[in-house]
């Protein structure tokens, strides 16, 4: 969001409106990737996805908790970004989705926190859906994301404007991110839902 931010201040909203495309289009790359490179591994050692489940949701909770540690810190920044050098806009394209890609963040996340939601069915792996599912839970990763990050380009200066000057709602929601990551690793080996 950061990053759709700063190229909306610093470019315009339109810049910013391309720096979220870029990083769907990123995050559908990543997703295919993950699912053509998974599905094979996990076709041929099923062990692998219960292993995964543990070491994604160790990691979804390492991630809850970190945020929950730095949202007061993290609130107390003032979000600001300078101007930068005017580009095409499928310039701006091209660079969010290299920013997606060469992101070792989210490509841990893709590979650490889909698995955990694959389905093995009694122990048993057909590649065809594995690949599936995870192509399909790979999409809505950056599907999903959309939406705020176009309203955040969309908004641009004054959401940064606004967010410097309610630096409790900025901590408050670095907590409810913190749980809900939490929460969803506890899921997977609860079932709340």
């Amino acid at each position: 969001m950061l990053y759709v931010l700063s190229r909306s201040v610093g470019q315009g909203r339109a810049a910013g409106l391309a720096s979220a495309v870029g990083l769907c289009l990123g995050g559908i790359i990543l997703a295919i990737a993950t699912a053509l490179g998974l599905a094979i591994v996990f076709s041929k050692f099923p062990l692998l996805v219960t292993t995964l489940r543990y070491v994604g949701s160790a990691y979804l909770v390492w991630l809850g908790v970190i945020m929950i540690r730095s949202a007061r810190r993290d609130s107390q920044v003032t979000l600001e970004a300078t101007s930068i050098q005017r580009q095409p806009l499928s310039v701006v394209v091209k660079q969010g989705i290299l920013v997606e890609l060469l992101n070792p963040k989210t490509v841990l996340f893709f590979a650490l926190f889909l698995p955990p939601f694959v389905s093995s069915g009694e122990g048993q792996i057909v590649n065809g859906n594995v690949q599936l599912e995870l192509l399909f839970l790979g999409i809505l990763v950056p599907i999903t994301a959309i939406p705020s990050d176009l309203i955040v380009a969309y908004l641009g200066g004054s959401m940064a404007r606004a967010l410097n000057h309610h630096r409790v709602v900025r901590e408050r929601l670095a907590w409810i991110g913190g749980l809900i990551l939490i929460g969803i690793a506890l899921n997977l080996h609860l079932g709340f839902l």
